[in-house]
């Protein structure tokens, strides 16, 4: 199932990864990565681990994957 999702609302949104990433399981978008040309979409955010504070960059549409990612921060 494919959740909908508006780019541009995701800043400071809470993430549970279904599979820790590096022993990390709870995850908040700390940035926005604006594009070159400022007509151009939002794709790219910066996704911060918790726990570590470890940080990478994630396209937006990756996290439309149940099977991956989770909204908000759950505990199971």
């Amino acid at each position: 199932m494919i959740r909908k999702l508006n780019p541009a609302k995701l800043l400071l949104s809470k993430w549970t990864a279904v599979k820790p990433i590096d022993k990390n399981k709870h995850f908040l978008i700390s940035k926005i990565i604006r594009p070159d040309d400022p007509n151009a979409p939002l794709e790219l955010f910066e996704i911060e681990a918790v726990y570590s504070k470890k940080s990478h960059q994630i396209h937006w549409r990756e996290l439309q994957d149940e099977t991956k990612w989770r909204q908000g921060w759950i505990s199971d």
